[in-house]
């Protein structure tokens, strides 16, 4: 671990803001409190999905429909914190060879059954790890769909959505050029119920292009939500 990940995360944001996206963040976990395991169609997927793992969201399809567009069939596909395994499952649709990796047991377990389920076991391989922690080799596409928050999470569940001081996100920019291929890219989903601007700079200082491919913007609480799927590439 660098000095810089251990730094505590001052958000780029007013305060007022700040303390609004912890009271967000701190309500949605009690709304999510006793939640029984699920299923769901999603994009021609069916998805069965813990209550320790993050369900689908209203705003999922921006990642989930930006990765079905950009796989190709040569591409070898890393999805970074896979979840359930919806967007390895979905760019194993048409890539031959998708590594999916959680920190999160119960994410790992699913996310196999889930890629049985949908007929593309052969296609997926499930690993448990923390961000490029056995990973090996490179990737022409990594998909990461990473917690929004800089809080400190309090178990595997909460780690889906609160990134303490951002370490992981510092981390995975940090480290993701040792994994792209020459012609690799990154797809990347995030909203301003995070530190977005941070993201940006993160995304920047480690020499990437960004490009927003997709976008969504919502009223919440008087408040404009903005969410997001950046391609970034490396620049020459």
């Amino acid at each position: 671990m660098t000095e810089s990940d251990r730094t505590p995360h001052r958000p780029r944001m007013p305060a007022d803001r700040a303390e609004r996206i912890r009271r967000w963040h701190h309500d949605a976990l009690n709304r999510n409190h006793g939640r029984t395991e699920i299923t769901v169609d999603y994009l021609g997927l069916r998805l069965t999905i813990p209550p320790t793992v993050l369900p689908i969201t209203p705003v999922s399809h921006l990642m989930g429909e930006a990765v079905l567009a950009e796989v190709t069939p040569a591409d070898r596909v890393l999805d970074m914190g896979t979840g359930s395994g919806v967007n390895a499952i979905l760019a194993a649709r048409t890539a031959t060879e998708v590594l999916a990796v959680d920190i999160n047991p119960d994410a790992v377990a699913a996310a196999r059954d889930n890629a049985e389920t949908n007929r593309v076991g052969d296609r997926v391989t499930v690993r448990l790890g923390d961000c490029f922690d056995g990973v090996t080799g490179r990737f022409d596409l990594i998909v990461f769909d990473p917690p929004f928050r800089w809080f400190t999470p309090r178990d595997h569940a909460e780690a889906a959505t609160a990134d303490a001081d951002y370490r992981t996100l510092r981390r995975f920019f940090r480290q993701a050029e040792h994994h792209l291929t020459d012609r690799g890219r990154l797809l990347v989903f995030f909203g301003s119920t995070g530190d977005i601007d941070f993201l940006k700079e993160l995304a920047e200082t480690a020499g990437y292009h960004r490009e927003t491919i997709a976008e969504f913007t919502e009223t919440v609480d008087d408040w404009p939500v903005g969410y997001h799927t950046f391609r970034f590439s490396r620049v020459d």
